[in-house]
């Protein structure tokens, strides 16, 4: 199995914390699909004859696409792959762009799932992220979702905003969990340097919230909604039981995904490519036919690394065994003081060979991985 993941590159405007690749200018749209299809025609091997299992749209915002757009994308996806009848196929969107005229669309062409990027429900804060929407419109867009028919919905929320209280958060829990989506995402805000918060940030303009207030979002995050019944499986994401994001617990599980579009990337267990993220260099090379990527060879330290970080952050957990297994490597050997003081400290548990961190050893995740890197590698 494997999964195709395509990146939508526009948007309506520039989100104030966003680095992601994405450009406000659509004249380039048509061209941008012939580029879509053209680079599935090229790449369409490098993850073999694997089976299409997941296949997500993200940006960028995906739900601005015209309805000839998607028909293209999917209509070239169905004809060089083989796609499961039970695939899980998501599409990211943002509230105001739903219609139902739209999200008909969305259901014919196949998606199954939707990704909406709420943030918050808070119109000062929605307005300081520099987002289309509104707490209302928010709300109307699940609702709308909801009665079109869509039985997966995963909502996008983010804390550790300046300006945000953890009353503000809590609020937006409680209005969040009054909907019942299937799926939560829940994101700390970080402050890239090629944002506008990050210019911001470099002029004294804003004040990031401190890692200590940070960790007590997460906290409050946790305690609240797997109390109403949600899995963490993993740091950022709960869902409801049968409900995990398919497509994304691949990507923890190191499974081979093919990345469509500029600043998209691929992965089929020996290599990483990364496609050159510039919308006119992307197009203009791969209607010429050559592929604007860079490849990465991983070492094996460099995949024994990935799979600390990755699985440590998950319900399942990091198997020390399939370390041993797939790289010759014994963690539980080499890291005995470590692991020892995580779980003397209550920080994770060890069962079966399988290393899984509690409550309280989750806030401090990335530290812990980076810890075992140190002597891993």
């Amino acid at each position: 199995m494997a999964g195709i993941y395509i990146h939508i590159p526009f948007c309506r405007q520039a989100c104030h914390y966003c680095d992601f690749h994405f450009s406000t200018n659509r004249q380039i749209e048509p061209d941008m699909i012939a580029a879509f299809e053209k680079e599935m025609e090229l790449r369409s091997d490098y993850i073999g004859n694997e089976v299409i299992d997941t296949i997500y749209l993200g940006g960028g915002t995906p739900s601005i696409l015209s309805p000839q757009s998607l028909e293209r994308i999917f209509n070239k996806i169905n004809h060089l792959f083989t796609v499961t009848s039970v695939a899980e196929i998501t599409l990211e969107a943002n509230p105001d762009d739903l219609t139902k005229e739209k999200l008909l669309l969305f259901k014919n062409v196949g998606i199954n799932r939707l990704s909406l990027g709420v943030q918050t429900f808070d119109d000062s804060l929605l307005r300081y992220l520099n987002r289309a929407h509104n707490g209302t419109q928010a709300q109307a867009g699940f609702e709308q979702a909801r009665a079109a028919g869509f039985s997966n919905i995963s909502v996008d929320l983010m804390y550790a905003i300046p300006g945000q209280t953890i009353n503000g958060f809590n609020a937006d829990l409680e209005k969040l969990l009054v909907l019942q989506p299937e799926h939560i995402s829940a994101y700390c805000l970080t402050i890239e340097e090629r944002t506008a918060f990050g210019h911001w940030l470099k002029t004294n303009s804003l004040q990031p919230v401190a890692d200590e207030q940070a960790a007590d979002y997460l906290q409050l995050l946790m305690e609240v909604v797997e109390a109403t019944g949600y899995e963490q499986y993993e740091i950022s994401n709960f869902a409801k039981p049968g409900y995990y994001s398919q497509h994304n617990s691949n990507y923890w599980k190191q499974v081979s995904y093919l990345g469509i579009g500029p600043g998209a990337h691929s992965y089929n267990g020996t290599s990483r490519q990364a496609n050159i993220a510039n919308n006119y260099r992307y197009v203009k090379s791969i209607l010429a036919g050559e592929i604007p990527a860079q490849t990465e060879y991983l070492t094996r330290e460099e995949k024994i690394n990935e799979y600390i970080l990755t699985t440590l952050r998950t319900r399942w957990g990091l198997d020390t065994a399939k370390l041993k297994a797939d790289f010759d490597f014994d963690l539980i050997q080499k890291n005995k003081a470590l692991l020892t003081r995580l779980l003397d400290d209550h920080l994770a548990e060890l069962t079966n060979g399988v290393i899984q961190l509690t409550r309280s050893g989750k806030l401090l995740a990335d530290k812990i991985a980076a810890d075992f890197f140190e002597v891993s590698s």
